[in-house]
């Protein structure tokens, strides 16, 4: 599926104009996380534009998100390794992450979310004027994010990245959109 035929996919299932946002921002995140493992930019990117792809259509059932989504994603011919990647992003299904993009995209969703908070924090409102700095400070301050949330973002360490090079590579990601 080429991303052009895939975004209106996303699209024409997503009715939330932030939902669509943070799509585009986990793509970004995925495709700069690909080019700094050296691996296919074009694959990451689809897996983080379409990991929410049910969300409106599991909205209030999070045990189905991502289940439905490999569902709809293998009606529509999508690779099989997207596929997988989508399923095994939530922590409901117990679905192991095996491979490198499985653990990127389950790390790179949480990471727009913080991003995205931490912009909305900044005094500009900004996303340009975002610093790692800034973003490091604002995780480790209590009660800004979620210990779920910051677990699942520290699991970066399965891929051989540290929490800090993950901020920097998602801060620089986001704003280049």
């Amino acid at each position: 599926m080429e991303r052009e035929q895939a975004l209106e996919e996303l699209k024409g299932r997503l009715k939330s104009e932030n939902l669509l946002k943070h799509s585009l921002a986990v793509e970004a995140i995925m495709k700069e996380l690909a080019f700094y493992f050296k691996e296919d930019i074009d694959k990451w990117g689809m897996a983080g534009l379409l990991h929410d792809i049910d969300y409106d259509k599991t909205a209030g059932d999070p045990t189905k998100h991502g289940l439905v989504g490999a569902e709809i994603l293998e009606t529509l011919d999508v690779e099989s390794s997207i596929v997988y990647a989508v399923k095994a992003h939530n922590d409901y299904h117990g679905i192991e992450r095996k491979r490198k993009i499985d653990k990127a995209l389950y790390c790179a969703s949480p990471m727009a979310v913080i991003v995205n908070a931490c912009t909305a924090a900044l005094p500009s409102k900004k996303v340009e004027d975002l610093t790692v700095e800034f973003v490091m400070e604002k995780i480790g301050e209590e009660g800004f994010i979620k210990a779920t949330i910051l677990e699942q973002i520290s699991s970066c360490k399965d891929i051989d990245i540290d929490l800090e090079k993950l901020v920097e590579i998602s801060v620089k990601a986001i704003q280049a959109l």
